[in-house]
């Protein structure tokens, strides 16, 4: 039995070792955008610089942040091997509306199925749980095929705004060959899949104010612009009947999908329907002239996250509030940039915006699209290794998602990404009854021990 055998052999033996260790790593409710958070997020992070002196990697913690970046180096005996650095974020979004879950407590890792339900299984504690298990797995077959380097931030979730700074302070420590990021997903339990394209992300908060307290609507009403009013007709206004953005220049810089490019993604196999009943929604809405799977992936789009204006509460209390907030957030596709959005915005509301109200805009999170060359050594290394875990050739997809760090690796260390993952569609990321398919999972940690030693034998 070679070294790879061995290594899987291990895999096999110890999935129930790894499934202990997700529950406990889940039952850490690291939520970094909620301040209360903090000491949980802190203790996530403890929790993995254990988990890699364990490996025996010497390990660091960068504080630029607001949470912590764990690091981590792993040597190999040759130093002529490829460097591979390691990305997973440990943070999750916060678990809330509680009372959807099909689960008393959503830090609590629950086994129904096949599935393990739990804030952060599939987004992405699972995915990085998968990355060490790789690893031991492969520190204990014998001699480690490639040099492996580890980058786990607790800020994904909430924009990565302290990355670049670490990244900028440290930047030999995380020099590699390429960055390896399981944070992309797949498409179906048999579907391997290679992520290609990363949408980017532009997010605000948009402040609508009026008068200075709230007013009595009998004594007001029919005399002051209701700021709740004014903000949903400003909201009204960024997109079309079609769901085109309306914003100035909104599409001036979107690169066209090629003829090429569209035939692949209509080669993914995606059930409408199902995507429909995944999203608990009446029917379906968007562009009319692109696909479901297009309008997710390659196409731009301006959400309303959230919305906020007066008495909110159970009961009546007839006011006009003082004030209205939205959170929006656009999602970007290659050549747009967050800035020119942030342009495109405000020159809406110069434009829209009454004299009755003032607003205020602030850019809170931004992260530029992402195109990878799927043609490069790694990524045919891992081409290789997903086949050889599914026996089919895997799907190269767009992913309509955004991971800050992959664009920030490219522009400030020019470290190109290799994206996968084994997190699925239905996976329930931010939302209620989140879950991790494990035999999707366990096989996910074979194919990582495979594309390890993929590498180390193409000296990728």
């Amino acid at each position: 039995m070679d070294a790879r055998e061995r290594a899987l052999a291990y895999v096999q033996q110890h999935e129930a070792d790894f499934l202990q260790r997700l529950a406990e790593f889940v039952a850490i409710p690291s939520v970094s955008t909620k301040p209360e958070y903090q000491a949980e997020v802190a203790r996530a992070a403890d929790w993995l610089i254990d988990q890699l002196q364990r490996l025996g990697a010497q390990t660091a913690r960068f504080t630029e942040g607001v949470h912590p970046m764990v690091y981590g180096h792993l040597p190999a005996d040759n130093p002529d091997a490829p460097t591979v650095l390691l990305y997973g974020h440990y943070d999750v979004q916060p678990a809330e509306p509680l009372e959807k879950w099909s689960q008393p407590d959503p830090f609590r890792l629950e086994i129904r199925g096949e599935n393990a339900y739990g804030r952060g299984t599939a987004d992405m504690k699972a995915q990085l749980l998968a990355l060490l298990a790789a690893v031991e797995a492969v520190r204990h077959a014998g001699p480690q095929p490639v040099h492996f380097k580890f980058l786990f931030e607790g800020e994904e979730e909430i924009g990565s705004p302290g990355a670049a700074r670490v990244l900028a302070a440290h930047p030999e420590a995380f020099r590699a060959d390429f960055c390896l990021n399981p944070d992309a997903g797949m498409q179906g339990p048999d579907l391997p899949s290679i992520t290609y394209a990363l949408r980017g992300l532009a997010y605000f908060e948009l402040r609508v104010h009026g008068p200075s307290h709230d007013l009595h609507s009998g004594a007001y009403g029919g005399a002051i612009h209701n700021p709740a009013q004014a903000m949903a007709e400003l909201l009204a206004g960024m997109h079309d009947a079609d769901g085109r953005v309306t914003l100035p220049g909104f599409y001036d810089r979107v690169r066209p999908l090629t003829d090429e490019e569209r035939a692949r993604l209509a080669q993914i196999p995606f059930d409408e329907e199902a995507f429909l009943a995944s999203a608990g929604a009446p029917a379906l809405w968007g562009e009319p002239e692109y696909t479901v799977l297009e309008r997710i992936t390659a196409r731009p789009t301006l959400e309303i996250n959230g919305l906020y204006s007066g008495f909110i509460e159970e009961g009546s209390k007839t006011i006009i509030p003082a004030y209205a907030m939205a959170k929006l957030s656009a999602r970007l596709v290659p050549d747009q940039r967050p800035e020119d959005v942030a342009q495109g915005l405000r020159a809406h509301l110069e434009t829209h915006a009454p004299p009755t109200i003032r607003w205020e805009l602030e850019q809170m999170a931004s992260a530029p699209p992402v195109m990878v060359d799927v043609d490069t050594p790694a990524v045919q290394a891992l081409a290789r290794a997903l086949a050889q875990t599914w026996g089919r050739e895997p799907l190269y997809t767009r992913n309509g998602g955004t991971i800050p760090i992959v664009a920030m690796l490219q522009d400030q260390l020019g470290i190109a990404s290799v994206l996968t993952g084994f997190a699925l569609p239905d996976s329930g990321m931010h939302g209620p009854d989140e879950h991790q398919h494990l035999p999707t999972w366990y096989k996910g940690i074979r194919a990582l021990v495979r594309y390890f030693y993929e590498l180390g034998e193409s000296g990728s």
